[in-house]
Order: C-alpha cells, then sequence, then structure tokens
C-alpha cells in the first residue's frame, strides 16, 4: 500500500465530491438548516424528545440541584449528592448539601503527596519518556475516581457545605491549580537531582514535607482553612431539632450517613480485546491517597451493570456512575440520545465503532461522574433513565437529564454500586488478583 503515500487530493477528485453533493437534496436540505442554526440544533430528533419523557417507574426525590461551576468536581459532587441523600432519608432531612470544596481541599494536597512520593518512586525514569511524561502531565486535575472518593472519606470524612462553603477559587479552580502544579514540577527537579545525588531516605522525606507545606499554604489561601470540627443544627420535616456540636467530619459521616463505603464496589462496562470480562483490573500509579486503597475495577457485561444498577434504585439508592457526557448529548432538552442528537445521520454517517472500538481508538471514555436516580421499567426492560447532574438547575430539565437506555450502553463505563447487590458467583469475582493497567489506559480517565 505504499504507492498510496503521497496521493494528493485533486481538482477531478473535488468535482466527484460536489457532484454526489448536490445529487442527494437531502443533503442541500441539511446544509441550510445546519448553517442557519448550528449542526447540533439542526440535528435534533422530536421523535426521539418525545420517547425520553420525564415518567419514570422507578424515581428517587433529592434535595436542590448542585452546581459545580467552572471546575472539574463532578466526582465529588457526583458522590456528595449520593451521600446527602442517604443523610436526608435516614435523618428525614427535606434539603441538605454537603461540602465538595472540603473534600476538594484534601483531594489536592493528597494528590501533592502522591505525585512527590512518586517522583522519587520513578527518578531513575527518563524525563522524556512516555511514564514520566504521563505522571507529570496532569499531577493536580481536579478529577477523580471513585475509590480515591473512598480514600478521602475514610482519612477525611466529610462536612455540611455551610461549614466549608466554596470559595471564588473553588468555583473556579483553573488558576490556583495552575500555580500549584508548577510548583510540583519545580519540587520534582530538585527531588530528581537529591535522588541522583544520593540523598538519604530521611533528608529526601524531610524535603518533600516541606514541599507540602507551600502546597498547604496555597490550598488554604485558595479555599480556606478545613474544620477540624462543626456544629450539627438541622431541623427534620417535621421541624424536630437534630444538634450535635463540636462533631469530626468523619463522626458526621459514620454517625448521619452511615453508609459502609467499603462495601461499594466499581463495576465497568469496558468491551475491548484486552479487558476480558469478569476479571478485576487496576491503573498503575493512579491514585490520591499515599497509604489509601487501589483503585478497584470488576469489568462485567453492560447487562449485569444494569441489573446491579436497577436492584439498587429498587432498595431507594442513588447510583454514582461515569460516562462519556459529550456523546449524544442535547442539553438544551436534558437528553443524552444520540438519536436525539443524529449530527451524523444528517450528514449522511453511519457510525459502526463498537464501544470497545471508541475506547481503543480514543474516541470515548469516561468523562464525567453524575447519579442515576431513576429508571422507567417495561416488562422488567429499562427504556430510559433519570440522572442528576451538578451544572445547576439551568442545564437540562431544572438540572436534571433523561437518558435512553441505548446511551447507557454506549457510554456508561462505571457505575458504583453495594456488593449485596450482585449475585453470590459475581461478588467471588471480587476476591481475584488485580490486573495492572497502563497508567494511559481509557479506564484511567479521570471524571470532572
Amino acid at each position: 500500500m505504499r504507492d498510496l503515500v503521497g496521493t494528493t487530493v485533486s481538482a477531478d477528485d473535488v468535482k466527484e465530491y460536489l457532484r454526489d453533493f448536490n445529487s442527494n437534496e437531502a443533503y442541500k436540505v441539511a446544509a441550510n438548516a445546519s448553517n442557519s442554526v448550528g449542526i447540533d440544533k439542526a440535528a435534533v430528533d422530536y421523535k426521539a424528545l418525545r420517547r425520553n419523557d420525564t415518567n419514570f417507574s422507578i424515581e428517587l426525590k433529592q434535595g436542590s440541584i448542585t452546581n459545580q461551576e467552572s471546575s472539574g468536581r463532578c466526582w465529588l459532587f457526583a458522590a456528595t449528592n449520593v451521600f446527602r441523600y442517604e443523610f436526608m432519608k435516614k435523618n428525614k432531612v427535606e434539603d441538605f448539601e454537603l461540602s465538595q470544596a472540603y473534600l476538594h481541599f484534601w483531594d489536592k494536597l493528597e494528590k501533592a503527596n502522591f505525585y512527590l512520593n512518586t517522583v522519587i518512586e520513578l527518578a531513575d525514569e527518563p524525563v522524556e519518556g512516555r511514564l514520566f511524561n504521563w505522571i507529570n502531565r496532569d499531577p493536580l486535575g481536579d478529577g477523580g475516581q471513585w475509590d480515591m472518593i473512598v480514600n478521602l472519606v475514610n482519612k477525611y470524612g466529610v462536612c455540611p457545605k455551610y461549614a466549608y462553603p466554596d470559595s471564588a477559587n473553588a468555583r473556579d479552580t483553573w488558576k490556583y491549580t495552575q500555580l500549584m502544579t508548577k510548583r510540583l514540577r519545580e519540587d520534582a527537579v530538585v527531588l530528581r537531582k537529591a535522588v541522583k545525588d544520593g540523598l538519604s531516605r530521611k533528608e529526601l522525606l524531610k524535603t518533600r514535607r516541606e514541599m507540602l507545606k507551600e502546597i498547604y499554604r496555597i490550598l488554604v489561601i485558595a479555599l480556606g482553612e478545613p474544620p477540624v470540627s462543626f456544629d450539627l443544627v438541622v431541623h427534620d420535616k417535621d421541624e424536630k431539632l437534630i444538634e450535635e456540636r463540636d462533631i469530626t467530619p468523619r463522626e458526621f459521616f459514620r454517625k448521619y450517613i452511615g453508609i459502609k463505603i467499603e462495601d461499594y464496589v466499581s463495576l465497568i462496562n469496558a468491551p475491548s480485546h484486552d479487558k476480558p470480562f469478569n476479571a478485576m483490573y487496576t491503573v498503575k500509579h493512579l491514585g490520591n491517597v499515599v497509604e489509601g486503597e487501589p483503585v478497584r475495577y470488576l469489568n462485567l457485561p453492560i447487562d449485569e451493570v444494569k441489573k446491579a444498577v436497577i436492584a439498587q434504585l429498587k432498595d431507594g439508592h442513588p447510583v454514582w456512575f461515569g460516562s462519556d457526557c459529550g456523546q449524544g448529548s442535547e442539553d438544551k432538552s436534558g437528553t443524552f440520545d444520540e438519536a436525539t442528537a443524529a449530527i451524523a445521520e444528517m450528514c449522511g454517517i453511519k457510525h459502526w465503532f463498537t464501544k470497545g472500538d471508541k475506547l481503543t481508538y480514543g474516541e470515548s471514555a469516561m468523562n464525567h461522574a453524575m447519579v442515576f436516580e431513576g429508571v422507567d421499567l417495561k416488562n422488567g426492560k429499562p427504556l430510559k433513565w433519570k440522572i442528576e447532574n451538578s451544572w445547576g438547575k439551568k442545564a437540562g430539565r431544572d438540572g436534571y437529564y433523561v437518558a435512553s437506555d441505548q446511551w447507557f450502553d454506549d457510554y456508561v463505563f462505571q457505575a458504583v454500586v453495594d456488593k449485596n447487590y450482585l449475585s453470590r458467583e459475581t461478588r467471588k469475582l471480587l476476591e481475584q488478583p488485580l490486573v495492572e493497567l497502563e497508567p494511559w489506559d481509557p479506564m484511567g480517565t479521570l471524571a470532572d
């Protein structure tokens, strides 16, 4: 096939392309509509919109919609939305919000420590090599994974939003994160040289500690000092006072939210050639809390993932999940459905990529975390799904979205459920040793 290399687009080719276009009236209509209102608006299918209505056979009622604003904290918003639902249900409270900024603070500090430790570990790796380049690419990004949430909650707990509200920098994280990232890369130069010069472990740890002191200082300046304890003062639906003074964030999670977070497991659907189903996976050098648990995934067929999600929703508990929210999204109507945003069809294209192909070729990956709050079942089969997002009330349908079941098949990559909603045979799969994936594997993508 080398004789094709360098073949040009000729004038005759262009004439043929033009003849082909003008021979189809539908293409001309599509061009007129697209040029007038934009390709996405021109491609909206009203019949698909009608199918994705807001009636659900199973539907949970949540508190006020939340807004991550100009930050990549979706994974923390989705997690705290799951946690607050349990708080509200357990304590009969009508509305409540947990502090995403509190977990965000500790995540940044722990990620900085994780990065510095990794720099020491990989000090012999060439700076221009793929591994170090990947580690150094975005050490303090806002995004994260479910098991990173578990590590943060186990170590630091959670607190109400009133005890640690969003600062301006929590709502727009880019500037201060950029400052810390630049400082950490300077620190990496120092640490790599220190290892090369033969500094002792004790000296390296002392140097790292001083570096983290600077990061902590920036975090407090940007976000404020996180509370060691706070006063819980809230009224339930019957105006009964729930009060506890000087409670710590860890005590609050254990006593007032009360879920066994260690029982929650990440199910993924990654039907690519290199990831057999029914196996456990992790991703090298992915994490935040150094002493925490690694990221763990159980890869299952999509119907098995759905079965567990439906079981948890039926039992009255929302589900944290990760997806590709950029695919098939029609924001005005609050719909996730490629039939709704039928741009390819309007352009005369029919995609044949499988979900595995999309992962392998970089066409799709998990990039956003949200919460399943409901599902519409017909004869036991899901038709559509209710989704709580974290983009404020102006996005979607007062902050909520509806996803077709086909969109779930194509673009939901991860769902977190209590392991008790899995069959006994599936729970046994969780005991397998972890298969390590490379850091750049698409399943290492962080939701933001």
